[in-house]
């Protein structure tokens, strides 16, 4: 079921990447059809168009279309907005903090040594 997902995820992002190469395959195996109904210069066998007339126009159709739904798809993404109340008022609590007892400790972390016995450099092959 996985794979099944996977593949229709990877046809559905890559298909229209093809879409343009598709369009270009249908103007060459039909050229000669769109030359001879399609295309808007038909009339002037000069101008050597043999239908890219209507090959520039039916890609620049695609590319319109390609990037309205692109910008629709970034209008259409929900806009998750972060906020916060304003403070309408702050102030410091003093605290009143008497020690029961002073306290004494017996040791100072100055005067303290790391066991030298673990930093052994490793024996020489």
């Amino acid at each position: 079921m996985r794979t099944i997902i996977v593949y229709i995820w990877l046809i559905t992002t890559i298909l229209p990447t093809f879409s343009q190469w598709g369009t270009i395959a249908y103007y060459q195996i039909n050229k000669a059809y769109i030359t001879r109904v399609l295309c808007e210069n038909r009339d002037r066998p000069q101008l050597n168009c043999n239908g890219k007339c209507y090959l520039a126009k039916k890609l620049k159709e695609q590319q319109e279309k390609q990037d309205k739904q692109t910008s629709d798809r970034v209008q259409n993404i929900p806009v998750i907005q972060l906020f916060s109340s304003p403070i309408t008022s702050f102030e410091f609590l003093t605290a009143h903090y008497a020690p029961s007892q002073e306290h004494n400790f017996p040791y100072h972390l100055a005067s303290y040594q790391a066991p030298l016995s673990i930093l052994v450099p490793p024996p020489c092959a």
